[in-house]
């Protein structure tokens, strides 16, 4: 399982910076790097709630579910 983040799409959407979004949210430009990266393992509801406060979005928006490739073994 995957989850893809769409925090980029969104940002230039709403014509928006990278450190723009930090001062809103009150989050690290190191730790959006981390979420904007795929590299974290988790996300607070009051930082999702933030984000999609600054960014006037759903959290939809931004998170994506892609399903692992099932392998077949026939």
């Amino acid at each position: 399982m995957a989850i893809i983040i769409h925090i980029d799409i969104m940002l230039a959407k709403r014509k928006m910076s990278v450190t723009e979004l930090t001062e809103k949210v009150g989050i690290t430009m190191a730790n959006l790097s981390i979420l904007k990266n795929g590299k974290a393992k988790a996300i607070r509801f009051s930082t999702l709630e933030a984000i999609c406060k600054a960014l006037d979005c759903q959290p939809g928006d931004i998170l994506e579910y892609v399903p692992d490739e099932e392998t077949d073994e026939t």
